[in-house]
Order: structure tokens, then sequence, then C-alpha cells
């Protein structure tokens, strides 16, 4: 492969960051490795502008890792509602717990260690390691692939483990030692903002001299991808059973999508299934006391996630008797629903149909 213009990729890209083409967050810039490690996990498959929100929230409830590592369960379950792939949260609360318990509260200096810590990746570790500690590891996400590709035209696949390794160890190439934390953050302004993946702005990148992809007029060729993720559709159903002002939750303990997350009694089936539900499903007619519930409305809801389509459908029922609840089952006040951490679509469900019932 040939990588002659390596030292004008670096050259150029550290000019057009000093310059100040870069993108103002509030994690940028800062060398306390918990904000670091912090930014980066709730980052992990999220919009930035998204984050953002949730970054500020974080670090106004838990400024410190000894405050975080101290909360509740379920209160940062609760915070963290809404940005999904909750293994992330998951791991940033068993994590924190264990540099408090085992490295007397403070982040290891070292690459290897960084990354023996649950939740911390390769890509987490660089950042940790490079922008806390100034340690030459380049953090590789999909706006650096997607640059190193285009410029040097490399048709490796991106989503291998091969290919990861391949762009890990180029990009690692690419990085001078004395500005580690510069070049990292640099070429992911880059990719963000200039490099993006669709209409990439090529007449204002500071690239544009050496780039194989804009002279080839192939830039939405770049970058390679071999695999097409399959998708998982699964059918929900959930009932929503009111008792007067009180409803019946449980929470999620499988090890499945949403585990730790609150949810109402449901029942997963092969295709989305009727009223006939509630009258035919054991576990739903011991819920609910013959002859002493109506049903008022079914609504539906979908929620994408990265491999799979949840279908959901609530049903939505008044009783005139107690339900004949079983643990882990609970019964709760509606006013009280908003101590508890759901999924997203459950969250958008209630705001959208059940919002009285949550004053």
């Amino acid at each position: 492969m040939d990588f002659t213009h390596q030292k004008e990729f670096t050259r150029l890209l550290l000019d057009w960051h000093r310059k100040e083409n870069r993108r103002e967050m509030p994690w940028k810039g800062i060398r306390d490795p918990y904000r670091i490690w912090l930014a980066e996990i709730i980052l992990q498959q999220t919009r930035v502008e998204q984050g953002r929100e949730y970054y500020e929230r974080f670090v106004e409830a838990y400024p410190t890792l000894a405050d975080l590592a101290a909360a509740r369960e379920e209160e940062v379950f609760r915070l963290w509602q809404g940005l999904g792939y909750y293994n992330r949260c998951r791991n940033l609360l068993h994590t924190a717990r264990e540099l408090m318990k085992s490295h007397g509260g403070v982040f290891p200096k070292n690459y290897e260690e960084l990354l023996s810590l649950k939740g911390i990746g390769p890509y987490t570790a660089a950042a940790i390691a490079s922008f806390a500690f100034d340690l030459p590891h380049a953090v590789v996400d999909g706006n650096v692939l997607r640059v190193l590709a285009r410029y040097f035209a490399l048709h490796t696949p991106i989503d291998t483990p091969a290919g990861k390794k391949y762009f890990t160890r180029l990009a690692n190439e690419l990085i001078p030692p004395e500005e580690p934390a510069i070049f990292n953050q640099a070429i992911m302004d880059l990719g963000a903002t200039i490099c993006k993946p669709q209409a990439p702005n090529c007449g204002q990148c500071p690239l544009n001299s050496f780039c194989k992809a804009f002279h080839q007029r192939k830039q939405e060729q770049f970058p390679v991808k071999l695999t097409r993720k399959t998708i998982r559709e699964r059918y929900f159903h959930y009932l929503v059973c009111w008792f007067g002002d009180k409803t019946i939750i449980r929470k999620r303990e499988e090890k499945d999508i949403w585990c730790g997350l609150y949810e109402f009694p449901m029942i997963e089936r092969e295709r989305l299934a009727g009223k006939e539900l509630l009258l035919e499903d054991p576990a739903w007619k011991n819920l609910l006391p013959d002859g002493c519930w109506e049903l008022k409305g079914i609504t539906e809801r979908k929620q994408q996630l990265t491999h799979q389509l949840i279908h959901a459908r609530f049903f939505y029922v008044e009783t005139t008797r107690e339900p004949r609840i079983l643990s882990p089952q609970i019964l709760v006040q509606g006013k009280q629903l908003h101590q508890y951490a759901f999924p997203g679509i459950i969250v958008r469900y209630l705001h959208c149909v059940q919002q009285p019932l949550l004053l």
C-alpha cells in the first residue's frame, strides 16, 4: 500500500486545526480523566447534540468519580433514561465503583490498564490516554475511519476485526508523539464537519491536495463495509393496567435488552396479537380480576435498536378491583412513575398517551 503522503496528512491536519477549525463542546480541552471517560461513554452510539445534554446533567449530578460510585443504581439509570444501550450505563457504574475500590479513586495512566476496565474498549482507552495523559494512542471512531479510508483510498473493510486493527495501526503511525491529543481531536473534527458520510465538503478540506478518493472522484465509495446488519424484529405486548391511580410495573432482570429497567407486564409473541391476549394468556388472566376490568384503548409504538426493531402494543385497561400481582411485580402510583427508569418506547407512550396520570 502506498502511504507516500503520511507526513503531509499529519502536517496539513494539524495546521487546519490550529486555525480555529474546531467544534466547541463542554468536554473538549479538559484533562480530567473522569470527565473524559464520562463524555466518551455517553457519546457512544449517540449524536453529539443529544450527548451534550446528558453529559451536563451527569456532571451536575455527579461532579466527581466518588459521587458517581456512591450513587444508587436507580438514580443513575433514571438520569440515563432515553440514551439507550443501557449496558453502557451499567458498566459506567460498575467501573466507577471498581476504580474507587481497587484503584484509590484514580484512573490508570497506562493504556493497557485502562483497557482492562469494564466497558472501556480500545477507543475509550485511547481517548483517556491521549486527552488526559498525552500518551500517543490514536482514537479510531467512524469519523477517523472515513477520513483515513478516503485519503488513502483504502479498500480494506472497516467492519471486520482485521480491518479495525489495520486502521488503528495506520492511525497510530500518523499520530505525532508530541501532540496526540490535538491530532485525535483534529481528525475527529475533520470527519464530523468536512469529511462527512454524505456530501463531503471536499472543497474546504485541508487534505484535498493529496486525498486519493477526492482525486479519483470516488469519495462516496469509501469507507468499504463488508457486512450488512441483520435486524431482528420482536413483538412486545404491554398490559397497562390502572386500578384507580395505581398501575403495575416490574424490573427487567433477564439478560436481554433493557436489563435493569422497568416495564409494564409484558408478553412477547412472534407477531402482534389482538385483545384476545387479555383473555387467553394465563399470566394476564391472573392479573385481571374476573369481570372487573375494561379495555380502554390499544396503542402501538416502534423503536429501532442497533440490531433489533421492537414493535410494541400497549393495552390500556382499567379495573375496579385490585389486580392480583406476583413478585417481582409491584403496584405503584402514577405520580411515582417518574422515579423509575423505563425504556424509551415506554417513556414516549407515557408522555403521549398517559400524561394526565403522571401528574
